[in-house]
């Protein structure tokens, strides 16, 4: 069985999958303020729905990035020391290419979108065969919702994690270019997050356990300390 895992936005989800990517049990869990205290009773509570033993775990495969920066940390941290206590194998992978796959197939490029900061957005380009294998049209980028013009100029689906501040601004902006994905599918589910890591998890192609670090995209956002300690004053 395979743990796949999502805290890349404020809805973390948690999901047990099998070798042809069944979905046994998944949790999709609010955490708007980033408290992630419901992460260790939420995975207890899915081998319970799913009459699994954590012993069950092969592999875990989850989101890196880009996202939140509070989440991808304790996401990393939690499934890493998971990983090393029960000795299994981990991959990671995009959390925008891990959108995709909740799209139904479709020849348009597809746009995936996440919250960023300051007002942005990040996305990158994809693109399906008539196999549903997912190709990258571009790398993983960060943008302001009001530049997307300058970079969608073709029909394009978007699909994101907050249909409301996303799809219906993206609508506003690019009109009948922006085709949007059902407002159902607008969440990264941990499902997704193994499904975009199943061919992998059955080739065996694993990532080095300490290598697996998350991808921010941007640095961490590192204010000044307002307090000076009395030494400094």
């Amino acid at each position: 069985m395979i743990f796949a895992v999502n805290t890349t936005t404020d809805q973390f989800g948690l999901a047990i999958m099998d070798e042809k990517g069944l979905v046994r049990a998944e949790f999709l869990i609010s955490s708007s303020e980033k408290n992630y205290t419901a992460f260790v009773p939420a995975v207890h509570s899915l081998l319970e729905s799913s009459k699994m033993d954590v012993q069950d775990i092969q592999a875990i495969i989850v989101a890196t990035g880009p996202g939140s920066f509070t989440g991808l940390r304790v996401g990393l941290s939690m499934t890493k020391g998971m990983a090393h206590g029960l000795g299994i194998p981990m991959i990671g992978v995009s959390s925008l290419e891990a959108m995709v796959h909740q799209v139904t197939y479709t020849a348009l490029p597809i746009c995936p979108l996440l919250t960023s900061r300051r007002g942005e957005v990040f996305f990158a380009l994809f693109k399906m065969d008539p196999d549903r294998e997912i190709h990258r049209l571009q790398e993983d980028r960060s943008i302001k919702l009001e530049d997307m013009a300058s970079v969608i100029h073709e029909p394009t689906l978007f699909i994101g994690n907050d249909f409301s501040k996303q799809g219906e601004p993206v609508r506003g902006i690019l009109q009948d270019v922006a085709v949007l994905a059902p407002a159902q599918l607008w969440n990264l589910k941990a499902s997704s997050v193994g499904a975009a890591g199943l061919k992998r998890f059955l080739a065996q192609d694993f990532d080095d356990l300490w290598d697996l670090v998350p991808f921010y995209l941007h640095p961490p956002d590192i204010r000044p300390n307002p307090f000076v300690s009395l030494s400094e004053s």
